[in-house]
C-alpha cells in the first residue's frame, strides 16, 4: 500500500530490511518477534511514503493495466478490490495500518501491541474505521 511501482517497492523492501538489521540489537524480546518486526517496517514504510509523498509525484491506481487471461472472466470483484483499495488510501497512516493488519486476519492483542494502543482502542478505532469506509464508499 505505500508503493506504486516494483522499483520502489524493491527499495522499500531494502530500506526495511537495513533499519531491522540496525534495529535487532535493540529488540528486548517484550512482544513477538513477528510484531516488532511488523512495527519496525511499519514504521519505516510510513517515513519513507511521507519523504516520497513530499517530493515525488504518484500515479493514480486507476493508471495501472491489470493484465489477467482468463475465458469466464468477472470483473466486478477487482472492481470492488480497487474501489476498497482507494478508500484505504484516503485513510490516514495509522488507520491506514489498523485496516491492513485487521484484513490479514491478526487478532486485536497482536494489532494493538504493533500499533502501541490498547486492545480496547483498537476495537473501537477499527469500528470507526469501518464507518469511515462505509461513508466513502457508499456517500
Amino acid at each position: 500500500m505505500y508503493t506504486y511501482d516494483e522499483a520502489t517497492h524493491k527499495d522499500l523492501f531494502q530500506e526495511i530490511s537495513i533499519q531491522l538489521w540496525k534495529a535487532y540489537p535493540k529488540f528486548r524480546a517484550e512482544s513477538k518477534f513477528s510484531t516488532w518486526m511488523y512495527r519496525v517496517s511499519l514504521n519505516t514504510a510510513i517515513t519513507l511514503y511521507r519523504k516520497k509523498k513530499r517530493n515525488v509525484q504518484t500515479l493514480p491506481w486507476e493508471s495501472f493495466d491489470f493484465k489477467i487471461s482468463a475465458e469466464d472472466y468477472d470483473s466486478t470483484l477487482d472492481d470492488n478490490l480497487k474501489l476498497m483499495y482507494a478508500a484505504i488510501k484516503e485513510l490516514n497512516d495509522i488507520d491506514k495500518a489498523l485496516v491492513l493488519l485487521y484484513l490479514e486476519d491478526k487478532p486485536y492483542t497482536e494489532i494493538s501491541e504493533t500499533l502501541g494502543i490498547s486492545e480496547v482502542n483498537a476495537r473501537v478505532k477499527m469500528n470507526r474505521v469501518k464507518t469511515k469506509l462505509k461513508n466513502i464508499l457508499n456517500p
